[in-house]
C-alpha cells in the first residue's frame, strides 16, 4: 500500500496521533478509537495491523499486552515526498507577508520579497 492510502484513512491516522507521543497498548488505542469512531475492536485491530504491516508502527509484547509505538521511516519518506511542493505554499505565505507589509505601510521581509521577485520571474520563462 501506498503511505497516503495509509494516511488517507482517518482512523489509521487517529491511531498514529495517539502513539505518536509514545507506546500506547492495543486496549488503550481500541477505547479511544471505538469511542470516537463507534468500530469495533476487530476493525481496531485490523488498522493496527495494516499500520504495521505497512510499517508506520511497530509492536512488543510486554506480558499479555500489546505496545504500539510510530516507526517514523515511512514518515520519513512522506515528508522528503511533501518537500518537493513546499514552495507553493511558501511563495504563497510570502506573497501574503508582503502584502500585508505593503497594506500597513511597512516594508516587506527581504526573504519575502526575494521569493516572490524570484517566482514571478520563473513564471514569465
Amino acid at each position: 500500500m501506498h503511505a497516503f492510502d495509509i494516511l488517507g484513512d482517518p482512523v489509521r491516522r487517529r491511531i498514529l496521533e495517539l502513539i505518536a507521543d509514545g507506546e500506547r497498548s492495543a486496549g488503550e488505542i481500541t477505547a479511544v478509537v471505538q469511542a470516537e469512531f463507534g468500530i469495533t475492536q476487530p476493525a481496531v485491530s485490523q488498522q493496527l495491523r495494516v499500520l504495521r504491516d505497512a510499517g508506520f508502527a511497530t509492536v512488543r509484547p510486554e506480558g499479555t499486552r500489546r505496545l504500539y509505538a510510530v516507526d517514523a521511516t515511512p514518515l520519513r519518506e512522506v515528508a522528503t515526498w511533501i518537500e518537493r511542493y513546499r514552495r507553493y505554499w511558501n511563495d504563497g505565505f510570502d506573497s501574503l507577508e508582503q502584502h500585508l507589509a505593503e497594506i500597513q505601510g511597512k516594508p516587506a521581509p527581504v526573504r519575502a520579497t526575494r521569493r516572490v521577485a524570484a517566482t514571478k520571474a520563473a513564471r514569465r520563462r
